[in-house]
């Protein structure tokens, strides 16, 4: 990579008991990057946030925040890095404005440094008209908001944010996501989530883990150039038994689409010039011949249940 770094992970483990959670991880993030880090359930998303962010000691391995190893100068390591675990940490009884200027103190911002942060992050997060509303009384929408917003106020180079739309609605969720995008000009963001549509609509770069391993790492526009065609539709005037069309070579399954038409699974590259061949031959009138590319939420699922690796 060319830009600034911010994050660095070198060798990143970490077991419970028998179980290796997160397993050799290493990564690079730069300035103005959002990774997104996917996964399913018990993927070590969660534990290597958790690491990153300084809350979790790793087994093994090196983090470096803004160039600063995090296990051994972990103030100002933690200093650079603004977290959002999945469930904010916020006082229900307190007003925005009160957990924004307690959040400052715990950031040893001056009167007039926390201040000029405050009003910094509240016109950032759309927070502006609600400082004197409880906390409590708010939106999940809008909890999120000053959740993000105490993570921004020391101004850090790096945003970890875990599950930030979890339980919002779609318009909600929207909204969040548009703000870390925003955010992410003049930062790096590492994003977890279990959304494929949601790194799709926010990041740049993607992580995938499954079993506490990384199965892919780049940009985003790499997993899309994985789309080979997958299936190949083909429509036929005069068509052939279904078990002609199967002993085609490479096809793996056939499906009858009605009207002449045909869906040819097949592993490996299309045989498109032997249905070419076959149907000049057997006068089977061919009118269609398709290419159908896998879906990135299918490349995410032989991804993540380990039908296939990409490096």
């Amino acid at each position: 990579m060319t830009g600034e770094a911010v994050v660095a992970v070198e060798g990143l483990s970490r077991r419970y008991g028998q179980t290796q959670a997160v397993d050799a991880v290493s990564f690079t993030l730069e300035r103005a990057q959002i990774l997104g880090f996917l996964g399913l359930n018990g993927a070590g998303k969660s534990t290597t946030m958790r690491m990153l962010a300084g809350v979790l000691a790793p087994d093994a391995g090196r983090i470096l925040i803004n160039g600063t190893d995090l296990l051994d100068q972990p103030r100002p390591a933690k200093q650079a890095i603004g977290y959002l675990p999945e469930q904010p940490p916020l006082y229900r009884e307190l007003t925005v404005d009160e957990q924004l200027h307690y959040s400052a103190g715990l950031h040893r911002l001056d009167r007039a440094a926390s201040r000029q942060a405050m009003a910094r992050v509240k016109e950032q997060c759309g927070l502006t008209n609600v400082g004197r509303r409880l906390t409590g009384n708010l939106s999940k929408g809008y909890r999120q908001r000053v959740g993000i917003a105490q993570a921004l106020l020391h101004d850090p180079p790096v945003l970890i944010l875990d599950e930030p739309t979890v339980g919002l609605d779609p318009i909600q969720a929207g909204e969040i996501r548009a703000l870390i995008c925003e955010l992410g000009r003049e930062r790096g963001v590492i994003l977890s989530t279990h959304l494929l549509s949601e790194v799709q609509a926010t990041c740049s770069h993607v992580q995938i883990m499954r079993a506490g391993r990384l199965v892919f790492a780049g940009a985003l526009a790499e997993l899309q150039q994985q789309r080979q065609s997958a299936c190949l539709r083909i429509g036929l005037n005069a068509p052939p038994l279904v078990a002609e069309l199967a002993r085609l070579p490479a096809v793996t399954q056939v499906e009858s689409l009605g009207g002449g038409r045909f869906r040819l699974h097949h592993a490996g590259a299309a045989p498109t010039q032997a249905v070419l061949d076959q149907a000049r031959a057997d006068g089977w009138e061919l009118w269609e011949l398709t290419p159908e590319q896998a879906s990135l939420e299918r490349i995410f699922v032989e991804l993540t249940l380990g039908r296939g690796t990409a490096e």
